[in-house]
């Protein structure tokens, strides 16, 4: 059975280590541990790795965060996927750092990179949302999700990529809602 697992951020080295890019991040983190390595395919780097029994294929999209329903539509079609195997991990201003949420469906909460994938594939798809905090001044937002972490954030954020990793390991072998039910709280 595949899973398509897709990590939010935008490519290039001026984008690394950013809030924006906590998608990316969760999925370096899988690979590491799985020891897989990303390779540059269509719209995406790409990786698979495999937990029980499963295989699970890591997209980061290289088409940017406003237009990653693109690179989301073209790898659902090439390999078929059903909405039930996709999740899509982005970072979310509205939950404190490191918090994580998984949802089953819901709004994009005026994120583009989910706007833009709703727009693309018509249909609700699972999310896991990484707490970035709000820790910035009005008007500032754009700078504070393309800023770096802060160093307390940067310490604390091993753990919770490892965390996030798990949240991705049980979907693939317990659905969404006993994720939600077992994870959303830890």
């Amino acid at each position: 059975m595949k899973y398509l697992i897709i990590g939010l951020g935008n490519p290039g080295t001026q984008y690394a280590n950013t809030r924006h890019n906590v998608g990316f991040a969760v999925l370096d983190e899988l690979a590491k541990e799985k020891e897989a390595s990303f390779k540059l395919e269509r719209h995406a780097e790409y990786a698979e790795v495999k937990h029980k029994g499963r295989t699970l294929v890591l997209l980061k999209p290289t088409t940017f965060m406003n237009l990653s329903g693109k690179a989301v539509s073209y790898w659902m079609q090439q390999f078929k996927m059903p909405i039930e195997n996709v999740l899509v991990i982005t970072d979310d201003l509205a939950l404190p750092f490191g918090k994580l949420r998984m949802k089953g469906k819901g709004s994009d909460g005026g994120h583009n990179g989910l706007k833009n994938i709703q727009a693309a594939i018509s249909t609700n798809y699972a999310r896991l949302r990484f707490g970035v905090g709000n820790e910035f001044e009005q008007g500032r937002q754009v700078d504070f999700v393309l800023g770096k972490w802060s160093e307390e954030e940067a310490k604390a954020l091993t753990e919770r990529l490892q965390t996030a990793t798990e949240f991705i390991k049980a979907f693939c072998t317990i659905g969404t809602e006993l994720t939600m039910t077992n994870w959303n709280n830890k």
